[in-house]
C-alpha cells in the first residue's frame, strides 16, 4: 500500500511556471512508486481566501488515514498551520513539512491567514516536524523562518543559500526528510 502524502499548494495557479506544481512532480519523480502524492488544486488560488481553503483542507484530511504525512508550501503552508492549530484535527501526524511559509503579522489584509500567538500549543500530536526556507527568499522574508523557529524549536530546520522560493528544480532533502520520517513513523 502506497503512503500518502498531502501537499497543499502555495497562492496561484501551481500548473504556472512559478507554481507549486513543479516540486510535486519532482517529490512525486524522487519518491518513487511506494508514496503517492495528493496536490489538490485549491479554490481561487489566485484570490485565495482562508475559510474555502480550510474547508479543502479539512475535506482532503478526511481522506487521509492517521500518520499522514502533510506539506504546506508558502501560503499553503501557513493555511495549513492555522486550519491544524484550530484544534478540530486531532488525528496524529506523522510527519508536517513546511516549505517558504510566511508568518503573517497583525496588518489588517494579513490577520486572514495569521496564527494565533499561542497556535504551537494548539497543534495536535506532530512527530516529525521540518521547516525549509532559503536565506535571500524573494517571496517570503526568511524573518518568517525565526518566527517560527521560536514558536516551534522542537521542528528541524534546513536552510538553503540563495533565493528559491518555489524550488522548481525539486527539493532533494524534502523527499529525504519524508522518506526517513515514514520509516521512523512504521518504527512506532
Amino acid at each position: 500500500m502506497r503512503k500518502q502524502i498531502l501537499f497543499i499548494q502555495g497562492a496561484g495557479n501551481q500548473h504556472k511556471p512559478l507554481g507549486s506544481g513543479k516540486l510535486v512532480a519532482s517529490l512525486r519523480q524522487q519518491l518513487g512508486s511506494d508514496y503517492q502524492v495528493l496536490a489538490p488544486d485549491m479554490p481561487d488560488p489566485n484570490h485565495p481566501r482562508y475559510l474555502a481553503w480550510r474547508d479543502q483542507i479539512e475535506q482532503e484530511l478526511g481522506k487521509l488515514d492517521a500518520d499522514a504525512l502533510l506539506i504546506g508550501h508558502s501560503l499553503g503552508g501557513s493555511m495549513l498551520l492555522k486550519y491544524l492549530a484550530e484544534g478540530t484535527y486531532q488525528k496524529p501526524i506523522a510527519g508536517l513539512f513546511l516549505v517558504a511559509v510566511p508568518y503573517w503579522g497583525k496588518q489588517d489584509w494579513e490577520l486572514e491567514y495569521a496564527v494565533l500567538d499561542d497556535f504551537a500549543s494548539r497543534l495536535p500530536p506532530i512527530r516529525q516536524l521540518f521547516l525549509y526556507h532559503s536565506r535571500s527568499d524573494e517571496e517570503v522574508p526568511f524573518s518568517s523562518l525565526r518566527r517560527y523557529q521560536e514558536k516551534l524549536p522542537q521542528a528541524t530546520v534546513r536552510v538553503f543559500d540563495g533565493k528559491e522560493h518555489s524550488f522548481t528544480e525539486g527539493l532533494p532533502l524534502l523527499a529525504q526528510d519524508i522518506k526517513r520520517s515514514y520509516r521512523q513513523a512504521r518504527a512506532w
